[in-house]
């Protein structure tokens, strides 16, 4: 058994930024990742490989609520699901932090506000060198500074869009983005939305925090050890971590455990993880590891006029928040809606099974949306373990809150000259943002952690991914998951390892 100070499980946008913030301590960190880096290859672009083949994703079963066996399209390897994401680096709503009244029922509130997790927001857009441009957006949080970097532009046919949107009455406002455009699209003219980084133009966990980390001797990256169970003694503390590497089991001695596994894997290893004096699993004294999953309520809308053409590469550099909050004085919020990375004939064939002919006329025409709605805590939505094998119930809500959103957005685009306008909902097996499990809260009855990600059973356990978010919002988690990291980084540092 091999001692160290902290140990970090998982490489994600949680588990490296939290590494990169706690590098400069000079304590000797692990980081454990149970994939290995992605080198690169002639899939990497390869439309048909990557959505039709599946080749990146992990040949791993999962239970849905019926016991019926599914892939979950998660993805394991350094960096974590960031390197396959679609870049958007934005702040949840000031408004998402407190009580907001639904159409599928109420959101809890976080038991830390905006305001004081906006100098963490400030700190990860600077880290992760976001690209955006503040004033477009009437949801738009107070910022206490401006995006490092400009906006990605539109492409012309995007900015066309822009305007034809404007007409109609929505807000069109500029995607905060973590890309590097040039090195992106020197590696292939392909959008970076769910295609794998290999080539660093994507400000991902791997290319920015785990870079920032390792350039730091004290700093160890560990791939291919899958951890099996984390042991806690007598006084709770967590003592030991065991892992499994090329067959054999190993365990790591640490003085501080960091779990950043992901929402699903981080439950899953703390369930599994118990013992006569944790019978329901560790960090779960309140019964809550687990519960309250979250997936985003998804639907892909394509617009088409069959006499225009929509010739860009990328596109995904456009959102509309107008109904985020609400649909007009009295509705309730609905959601937020970008543009998804440029859907191609390859694509939407291998999605959607139309022949490539047709798939081609349709794509080459096409602009594509992605409307995205929150998905409401529930503690019957949960993640279990039926004989070791993960079961994920969940229990989608909300979704007419969703309807309500694809029917207005169908309806201002058909206002803004696309006469063919078709949606499709993403199905359960698609991991839209997947948060919740072990969510955040002040009291130990009721959470698994405190507003400084620091678990209330085990004071030398904290967990840094999406399975601490009170609630889901309805916009991308990645830099909400960055700011909490630093937040607990920083928290570690003064209390733990103060000169």
């Amino acid at each position: 058994m091999t001692s160290a100070d902290i140990v970090i499980i998982g490489s994600g946008m949680g588990g490296a930024t939290i590494a990169a913030a706690l590098a400069p301590t000079g304590r000797r960190i692990v980081i454990l990742e149970r994939g290995d880096r992605l080198a690169p290859s002639r899939y990497d672009r390869d439309a048909q490989a990557i959505f039709g083949n599946g080749v990146f994703r992990p040949e791993e079963t999962w239970l849905d609520g019926a016991n019926k066996p599914f892939n979950p399209g998660n993805y394991y390897n350094v960096g974590g699901n960031s390197k396959f994401y679609g870049a958007v680096l934005i702040r949840y709503r000031a408004e998402d932090f407190g009580v907001l009244q639904h159409l599928g029922g109420s959101t809890p509130g976080w038991p830390i506000s905006y305001a004081e997790l906006e100098p963490d927001y400030q700190a990860a857009e600077e880290f992760f060198a976001v690209r955006g441009t503040l004033g477009e957006d009437p949801t738009e949080p107070p910022h206490s500074g401006q995006y490092p970097h400009t906006a990605v532009p539109d492409e012309p046919d995007i900015a066309d869009l822009r305007a034809r949107l404007a007409r109609v009455g929505l807000s069109p406002a500029s995607l905060p983005l973590g890309v590097d455009l040039d090195r992106w699209l020197a590696g292939g003219q392909t959008t970076w939305d769910a295609f794998p980084d290999t080539c660093g133009g994507k400000m991902d966990a791997e290319s920015r925090s785990l870079k920032t980390a390792l350039v730091h001797d004290n700093v160890s990256l560990m791939t291919k050890c899958r951890v099996t169970r984390l042991i806690a003694d007598a006084d709770g503390r967590v003592s030991r971590v065991v892992y499994e590497q090329d067959g054999e089991e190993k365990s790591l001695a640490p003085r501080l455990v960091v779990l950043s596994a992901g929402a699903v894997q981080s439950a899953a290893l703390l369930l599994a993880s118990a013992g006569d004096a944790a019978p329901n699993g560790l960090a779960n004294r309140s019964d809550q590891v687990g519960r309250n999953f979250m997936n985003h309520n998804c639907s892909a809308v394509l617009a088409l006029h069959p006499f225009r053409k929509n010739r860009s590469v990328y596109q995904k550099t456009i959102m509309v928040n107008d109904y985020y909050l609400s649909a007009n004085e009295n509705a309730a919020p609905l959601g937020n809606i970008q543009m998804l990375g440029k859907i191609t004939g390859p694509i939407l064939a291998a999605s959607s099974g139309l022949p490539n002919w047709l798939a081609n006329i349709i794509a080459a025409r096409s602009y594509d949306f992605y409307a995205m709605s929150e998905d409401l805590p529930d503690p019957e939505s949960r993640v279990t373990l039926k004989d070791g094998q993960i079961r994920l119930d969940w229990k989608r809500s909300n979704w007419a809150a969703h309807e309500g959103l694809v029917r207005l957005l169908k309806s201002k685009l058909r206002e803004a000259g696309f006469p063919i306008v078709v949606a499709k909902p993403f199905d359960r097996r698609t991991p839209s943002h997947q948060c919740g499990t072990a969510r955040m809260g002040k009291d130990p009855q009721s959470s698994v952690v405190d507003t400084f990600c620091r678990s209330h059973d085990h004071q030398n356990l904290f967990i840094v991914d999406a399975s601490v978010l009170p609630t889901s919002a309805a916009v991308n988690p990645a830099l909400t998951i960055a700011a909490l990291a630093l937040r607990a980084g920083r928290h570690i540092r003064e209390t733990e390892f103060a000169a």
